[in-house]
């Protein structure tokens, strides 16, 4: 269904132009829009109602519209398995297309007011990896280097030398992964397997969220997050890593694929924040400390977070 935000045609994916396109949006479905609070202006925009629990989330582009599509049958379909995750507005008919911006309606989750932890996050991994998809539900496979290419097409600020080694060291590890034996069979992936990505509510149950990198595929892809983050970025403490891995019940830095799935990490994450560095020079530095940690596998990853 396509929706026509009155104005808000040339206005970007600034605040006046969301917030066009949110009010023609809640006018469609039938809500009351007065009130609504911005809440985030990113990859997505985030608006919380007044009138009812309810935010609408607009992507940026039509680029993102069969991605909206895979949230809303996924939320359906964990609905219906009384899987805790983000839960889509029932009985409206969603995405709807509001100036080449795919709008979506999401229940509110009224939060705890605490972070998940990282055993919470095995737990929750454990329960989804344990669900067999149904039949009539179209997933992609894993995206294991997302936009890398395009972004090192795009690149500027970035030495030639550099770029350069990017696509080389990107190359290797295409065929590095094309000989790669997983050891669990497809199933259903987050694709984005961070604590951040779990909300616990007031009653203290764990929700997924953001479920734009679903897909079907190895578990090890969801696995890797948290083995990586402990075992090679020094961002998660040894005891929260023994959460995770008593929570899930498998440590992936065990596996032999485990090293060629880190490479991997990086190089996307190198790539992603790549795109950033005209942003400032401690963005610049961090770039340039990722590029040359890249060029030797035994190097320590002494990388921000970002």
């Amino acid at each position: 269904m396509a929706v026509d935000a009155a104005r808000g045609s040339g206005e970007g994916f600034t605040s006046p132009g969301v917030t066009r396109v949110m009010a023609a949006a809640c006018r469609a479905a039938g809500l009351d829009r007065r009130g609504a609070e911005l809440i985030r202006l990113g990859e997505n925009a985030l608006f919380r109602l007044r009138s009812v629990p309810v935010i609408v989330r607009i992507a940026r582009s039509v680029e993102y519209l069969a991605s909206a599509h895979k949230e809303v049958a996924v939320s359906r379909w964990l609905a219906s398995e009384g899987f805790p995750a983000a839960r889509v507005v029932e009985d409206l008919e969603q995405p709807l297309m509001v100036d080449g911006h795919p709008v979506t309606f999401w229940h509110l989750i009224v939060e705890e007011g605490r972070p998940a932890t990282y055993g919470e996050l095995g737990a929750v991994l454990r329960a989804l990896h344990a669900l067999a998809l149904p039949e009539g539900l179209e997933l992609p496979r894993y995206s294991a280097f997302g936009l890398s290419d395009l972004r090192l097409e795009r690149a500027t600020g970035v030495s030639e030398d550099d770029l350069e080694f990017l696509r080389k060291r990107g190359k290797e590890l295409k065929d590095r992964l094309a000989e790669l034996q997983f050891g669990l069979p497809l199933g259903p992936v987050h694709g984005d397997a961070h604590t951040d990505n779990l909300i616990v509510d007031k009653s203290g149950v764990v929700h997924l969220i953001d479920l734009e990198n679903f897909c079907v595929d190895h578990p090890e892809w969801d696995l890797e997050v948290a083995a990586h983050e402990y075992h090679r970025l020094g961002w998660v403490t040894e005891e929260q890593y023994a959460d995770f891995v008593r929570a899930y019940g498998r440590d992936l830095r065990e596996w032999p694929g485990f090293a060629t799935l880190c490479a991997i990490q990086e190089f996307k994450m190198t790539t992603w924040l790549m795109q950033n560095v005209s942003e400032g020079e401690d963005v610049a530095q961090e770039v340039g400390r990722r590029i040359a940690s890249l060029r030797d596998d035994a190097a320590p990853r002494n990388w921000l977070p970002y």
